[in-house]
C-alpha cells in the first residue's frame, strides 16, 4: 500500500503545480488577449481535443493496463513489445487520419463552429496532434511500468512553457485581429506540447532497461479489446465537448443573442468559470491516473482486500476534495472570478454549478476503476448518456429567451450529475467491490450544512470568512468520520520509506 500512497502523493504534488501553472496561464491569457480572443480559442480547443482522441484510438488506456499486468508478473520484455506495437498503430493512424482532418477543417470552422476565425487555430491544432499522440503513448507506458513522476513532470514542463510564451511572447505578436491572435495562442499551446514530448523521449531513452532478448510485436487483438471501448468512451466524451460550443452558440443565437456575444460568453464560461471549478481537481486527477495500474495490478493477483482498500481510499479522498471545493465555490466563487480574472460582473454561474461539480471530483476516479476492471464499455455508455443528456438539455434550455446562458449552465451541470451517478451505480454493482452511494452522503451533507450556516452570517472580510468556513467544515468532517486520524498511518509509512 505504501507504494500506492507514495506514487499518489508525488503525482498529486506535481499535478497540483501543473494545475497551478495552467490556472496562471488562463489568467494571463484572459488579461493579455481579452475575452473575444479567449472566446475564439476556447471554441476551437474542444475540436483539438477531439482530434487527439480520434487519432489515439484509445491506445494509452490499453497500453497502461497491459503493461501494468506484465510488470505485476515480472514480464518486462513483453511490456516493451506492447509499446512497440502501439507506436506502430499510432503511426498508421496519423498517416490515415491527419489528411482527412486537414480537408474537413474549413467546413468545421464555417459550418459547425459558425466562425471562419477558428480555421487557423484548428490548422495549428492538427499539426500538434502527432506530438500529443506519441507523447501520450510514452506516458502511458511509463504509467503502466509504475513510473508516475515523469508523466507529471511532463505536464508541468508543458504548462511552464505555455505561461512563458503567453506572458512574454504573445504581447509582441498581438495584431488586434482576434482570429490571428487566437492562432498565435494555439501555436504557443503547440510549443508546450513539444517541450513535454521532448522531455518524455529523453527520459525514456535514458531510463529504459537493456535486454539481450529481442523485443517482438505484441498481438493487436488483446490491445484493441481494451482500447476500442475506452476509445469509444473518450471519443464520445470529447465529441460532446466538441459539440458543446456548437450547440451553445446555436441555442443562444436562437434565443436572440448575436454570434459574437455568444462566442465571447462561451469563452468566459469555459475559460474562467469551469477552470476555476476544476482547479482543486488535481488530487482526483492524480488518483485517476495512478488507479488504472494500481487497481489492475491488484486485480491481476486476485488481492480483493488491497483492491477495495485502494478504491475506497481514492473515492473518499476525492469526495473530501469535492466537499471543500463545492463549499468554497458556492460561497466565494463569484468573488474569486472577479479578483483573479478581473471580471466586472457577478454572473451567479458558480452558485449553480458548485453543488453539482462536487460529483465531478469523484467522476474521474470512478472512470479509472471501471476501465482498470475491464468495464470500459460500461464507462463508455455512461459517458454517452451523460453527454447526450447535456447537449439535448442545452439545446432546449439555452434557446429560451428567459434563460439563455443560465440554461446552458444548468445543462452542463446535468451532464456531470448523470454521468457520475451512472458510474457510481456501475461500480456498486460489480462483484467483490464494496462501494455504494452512502460513501458520499456524509461529506455532501457537511457541504450543505456549512454553506447554509455561512450564507446567513456576515463578515467584514472575505479572508476571515474563508478561514471560519474551513474550520467549520473540517470539524464537521471529523465529527462525521470522513476525515480519520488513522489516515496519518499512510503518511508515516510514506516518510518511513523516504
Amino acid at each position: 500500500m505504501t507504494s500506492f500512497v507514495k506514487g499518489t502523493l508525488l503525482l498529486t504534488i506535481v499535478i497540483f503545480l501543473s494545475k497551478l501553472f495552467g490556472f496562471v496561464y488562463r489568467m494571463q491569457f484572459m488579461r493579455i488577449a481579452g475575452e473575444e480572443v479567449v472566446g475564439i480559442y476556447m471554441t476551437a480547443y474542444p475540436a483539438f481535443i477531439f482530434f487527439i482522441s480520434l487519432v489515439q484510438l484509445g491506445l494509452p488506456i490499453a497500453l497502461t493496463k497491459v503493461v501494468a499486468d506484465f510488470y505485476a508478473k515480472g514480464k518486462k520484455v513483453e511490456a516493451a513489445s506492447v509499446l512497440k506495437t502501439c507506436m506502430r498503430i499510432s503511426t498508421i493512424s496519423i498517416i490515415i487520419l491527419l489528411p482527412v482532418l486537414f480537408f474537413i477543417t474549413p467546413k468545421i470552422a464555417e459550418i459547425f463552429l459558425q466562425s471562419s476565425g477558428t480555421r487557423y487555430p484548428l490548422i495549428i491544432a492538427i499539426c500538434t496532434v502527432p506530438i500529443v499522440v506519441y507523447g501520450g503513448i510514452i506516458k502511458a507506458y511509463l504509467l503502466g511500468a509504475g513510473k508516475t513522476s515523469p508523466t507529471a513532470w511532463s505536464s508541468l514542463i508543458e504548462q511552464a512553457i505555455r505561461i512563458g510564451a503567453i506572458t512574454f511572447a504573445l504581447p509582441y505578436f498581438l495584431t488586434g485581429t482576434s482570429t490571428v491572435d487566437a492562432a498565435y495562442a494555439m501555436g504557443m499551446t503547440a510549443l508546450g506540447e513539444l517541450g513535454a514530448f521532448i522531455y518524455l523521449i529523453l527520459h525514456y531513452q535514458f531510463t529504459k532497461q537493456r535486454s539481450d532478448k529481442k523485443v517482438g510485436s505484441h498481438p493487436t487483438g488483446p490491445l484493441f479489446r481494451i482500447a476500442l471501448p475506452s476509445a469509444g468512451s473518450k471519443l464520445f466524451g470529447t465529441f460532446t465537448w466538441f459539440l458543446e460550443p456548437i450547440v451553445f452558440l446555436k441555442a443562444l443565437t436562437i434565443s436572440g443573442m448575436t454570434a459574437t456575444a455568444a462566442t465571447t460568453l462561451y469563452g468566459v464560461i469555459s475559460g474562467v468559470h469551469i477552470p476555476l471549478l476544476l482547479f482543486p481537481a488535481f488530487i482526483p486527477a492524480a488518483l485517476s491516473i495512478i488507479l488504472i495500474p494500481a487497481v489492475s495490478g491488484a486485480a491481476a493477483v486476485h488481492n480483493s482486500r488491497l483492491l477495495n482498500e485502494r478504491i475506497i481510499i481514492s473515492l473518499r479522498l476525492s469526495s473530501l476534495i469535492g466537499c471543500y471545493a463545492a463549499t468554497y465555490f458556492l460561497l466565494y466563487g463569484d468573488f474569486l472570478a472577479r479578483e483573479l480574472f478581473h471580471l466586472k460582473d457577478e454572473t451567479g454561474y458558480m452558485k449553480i454549478l458548485a453543488p453539482i461539480f462536487y460529483f465531478y471530483y469523484i467522476q474521474s476516479p470512478l472512470l479509472s476503476i471501471l476501465q482498470a476492471l475491464d468495464r470500459a464499455r460500461i464507462a463508455m455508455m455512461n459517458s454517452i448518456y451523460g453527454g447526450l443528456g447535456k447537449l439535448l438539455l442545452m439545446l432546449i434550455l439555452a434557446a429560451q429567451p428567459m434563460l439563455q446562458q443560465f440554461g446552458a449552465i444548468i445543462a452542463i451541470g446535468f451532464g456531470v450529475l448523470l454521468t457520475s451517478f451512472l458510474h457510481i451505480a456501475s461500480v456498486r454493482n460489480m462483484p467483490n467491490i464494496h462501494v455504494g452511494f452512502r460513501l458520499f452522503v456524509a461529506s455532501y451533507g457537511c457541504f450543505v450544512l456549512t454553506s447554509v450556516i455561512q450564507s446567513h452570517i456576515s463578515y467584514h472580510s472575505e479572508i476571515f470568512s474563508m478561514t471560519i468556513t474551513f474550520i467549520l467544515l473540517t470539524v464537521l468532517l471529523i465529527f462525521t468520520k470522513q476525515v480519520k486520524l488513522t489516515d496519518l498511518r499512510y503518511v508515516r509509512m510514506l516518510f518511513a520509506r523516504f
